[in-house]
């Protein structure tokens, strides 16, 4: 109950997912029906022209497909996945899983999409690395994009400084390949942890474990010894060659080009698949992609801001921010320091905001043209603006200076003024109106 068919099961009984029969090909056309869906529904595409592998996008595009994944409703995503990282708890160990039912070691039966018209090739984009910290011996498990080189190995993506990184430049310092395990169509919970940027020497697979009521079950692989999720459709397992490289570039979540880079090379030693396999692809820049790598940010910032400021009601990661670079703090407000404490903190729980807004109760942080009203009502550009010069940004950022990664970040405090007549602040109700309903006037 804890692998992807059966959230599959679940999202097409909710009317969540459309199933395409008509043949498509992994060039554009997936990426493109995937595109027009985006916000409405998940996809499962029987019919691949270059692949009997079946292929399903979108999985957790929208809150309530990603409220679906970990076992919640869409108001109390946050806690759920708040306890989830506090009480991770370690998944049992079977003697098989059942990706085990199928072996290859050609990479071309895959159906792996090219997405957009100016990336370097097709790409992998749901791809879970599992790898051994060396220091605590325990597994990590993060995404990282892969590109297909020829039948046995893949470029892959890895953030300088990040957990697998790590561990791959100490495999490197002592002269050897790393070891590493791939999973593609796994439960989306596997997914959300594994976007999730847990502290050093934490596995996130516990907070997939969690995030699944302790359900989730492990296999052990033969090459690597690793542990992945015995439900995975689809599970590699090779290396990290200490000396190649290889070039590429790719789309990121703003949705514009990465710049050209070499990256590290992956050489397959064991390709496993269940029978009638499922591919999962994640449409980069869009909805499933920025819920993916927010939403877990977000619930941290809710968490952290919460702890810190009980005047704290909600934050929002912003659609128009790409869910990375805004955020929208909603307070009871208390004094009038409040707001710029706030934005200072929230700059300091994700380091890759560019923009905090400070709102009132009455303002929904969720609806862009409410925290503009806030802007337009409450705000005043010369005592209410907080600027904050040459400070650590977003790589992804293209405005920001990309040599050093610095920017400029703005917090900006749209609550009312304690000082200044209430009412003036207030917005006007009209009595008892959710109780009428047009269709009784116009008929």
């Amino acid at each position: 109950m804890t692998d992807l068919r059966n959230y599959m099961a679940i999202i097409k009984k909710n009317h969540e997912l459309k199933t395409v029969k008509k043949p498509v090909s992994i060039k554009y056309e997936i990426a493109g029906i995937t595109a027009k869906l985006d916000g409405s529904h998940a996809a499962l595409f029987e019919n691949i022209k270059e692949s009997k592998f079946r292929l399903v996008s979108n999985l957790v595009g929208t809150r309530k497909r990603f409220a679906l994944a970990v076992s919640s409703k869409e108001e109390t995503i946050h806690e759920n996945m708040i306890k989830a990282i506090k009480k991770a708890k370690k998944p049992k160990i079977i003697s098989s899983g059942k990706f085990m039912e199928n072996k290859s070691r050609d990479l071309s039966i895959l159906p792996i999409v090219t997405h957009f018209e100016k990336e370097s090739g097709p790409f992998i984009t749901s791809s879970i690395a599992y790898a051994k910290n060396p220091e605590t011996g325990k597994q990590n498990s993060s995404f990282h994009r892969m590109m297909p080189i020829d039948k046995t190995h893949f470029s892959i993506r890895m953030v300088e400084g990040r957990h697998l990184h790590r561990c791959f430049i100490d495999a490197k310092e002592h002269g050897e390949d790393l070891k590493i395990a791939i999973t593609v169509g796994v439960h989306p919970a596997v997914s959300i942890a594994g976007a999730y940027q847990a502290e050093w020497g934490k596995d996130e697979i516990d907070i997939a474990n969690s995030l699944l009521e302790g359900k989730l079950t492990l296999a052990k692989l033969p090459f690597t010894g690793l542990n992945v999720p015995s439900g995975a459709e689809i599970v590699m397992e090779g290396k990290i060659l200490k000396d190649k490289t290889h070039p590429e570039w790719m789309v990121e979540m703003l949705q514009t080009y990465d710049h050209h880079r070499p990256q590290p090379v992956f050489e397959l030693e064991n390709l496993f698949f269940r029978n009638n396999p499922i591919f999962h692809d994640v449409l980069s820049g869009f909805s499933e992609h920025r819920l993916l790598m927010g939403m877990p940010i977000e619930s941290k910032l809710n968490g952290d801001l919460k702890k810190a400021f009980s005047q704290t009601k909600q934050v929002s990661m912003t659609n128009g921010g790409c869910n990375w670079l805004h955020a929208v703090v909603q307070i009871k407000k208390k004094s009038e320091s409040d707001p710029k404490k706030i934005i200072k903190k929230t700059f300091e729980s994700h380091r890759s905001l560019k923009q905090v807004t400070v709102v009132d109760e009455d303002i929904d942080p969720n609806n862009a043209e409410s925290v503009e009203y806030a802007m337009a009502t409450r705000f005043q550009a010369d005592k209410d603006l907080v600027i904050i010069k040459n400070v650590r940004g977003s790589s992804l950022d293209p405005s920001s200076d990309q040599k050093k990664l610095q920017t400029a970040k703005m917090g900006i405090d749209a609550t009312r003024s304690l000082t200044k007549r209430p009412e003036g602040f207030e917005l006007a109700k009209i009595p008892k109106i959710d109780k009428i309903k047009l269709e009784n006037y116009f008929k």
